[in-house]
């Protein structure tokens, strides 16, 4: 419903991707919502003695929130949690974190992606129970390109047609797809066609599958990021922290 405050929407599974202060007791809130995509919520007073919210508007909380308002920036109205708290430590957080920082970057306001939302549930799943080899980023980095409207070609040689084999070369060119590698020197990312078809299953048998995965969507990604560096690549490098 509307009134003067705007739009009114109850009880919206969501969780908190990053908070910071807002004047002497509020806070600002980035939101991932199921239906409505990323929100910049006002959440007054949650940072009062007397309020119960601030202990559950913290990331990695599966949440059920209200919110009115309309434009950029709209008004937290409630929140409870829809849920046990993904335990995150280590490697595990920051790859949390690092998930957090993709969503805020890359999508824009109130657009909603809700196969997304459940890509990133999936993915705090999978990281909260075992410790990170990286396999649950790169498919839900593979889910935010197709979101995003650059899905990677993953099944076929762009240049013959023919379906991508597992024991031959290819050249990933970011502007168009693979092509077989026939050993001149040409532009593209040099990976194997194993790797292709584990992008695209989403399950990884060897490590240099993983690393050439890892190479191809930090390079698909990049042309979307522009300069300005993921803090928390640089913190990765920071503490020597693999993601």
């Amino acid at each position: 419903m509307a009134g003067k405050t705007g739009a009114n929407f109850e009880l919206q599974s969501a969780y908190v991707l990053h908070s910071r202060p807002y004047r002497d007791t509020s806070a600002l809130l980035e939101i991932f919502s199921h239906e409505h995509g990323r929100l910049g919520l006002v959440a007054r007073g949650v940072r009062s003695g007397k309020s119960k919210l601030g202990g559950i508007l913290q990331p990695f909380i599966p949440l059920l929130i209200s919110w009115y308002g309309r434009g950029e920036l709209l008004t937290l109205k409630q929140a409870e949690a829809a849920g046990l708290p993904f335990h995150l430590q280590g490697n595990s957080l920051m790859s949390g974190f690092y998930l957090n920082e993709l969503i805020i970057r890359l999508l824009q306001r109130a657009d909603p992606h809700p196969q997304l939302f459940e890509s990133y549930c999936d993915a705090l799943a999978v990281i909260a129970e075992n410790e990170t080899r990286g396999d649950e980023l790169r498919n839900f980095e593979k889910s935010l390109l197709h979101e995003l409207g650059y899905g990677l070609v993953l099944d076929h040689d762009v240049r013959s047609g023919e379906v991508i084999a597992d024991e031959h070369d290819y050249l990933y060119r970011l502007d168009s797809g693979p092509i077989r590698h026939d050993g001149q020197a040409e532009d593209g990312i040099c990976l194997k066609g194993r790797t292709l078809r584990a992008i695209a299953s989403g399950e990884y048998l060897d490590d240099q599958s993983r690393r050439e995965a890892k190479q191809l969507m930090r390079a698909a990604l990049g042309l979307h990021l522009g300069e300005r560096p993921l803090r928390t690549r640089e913190l990765y490098n920071r503490l020597k922290i693999k993601d």
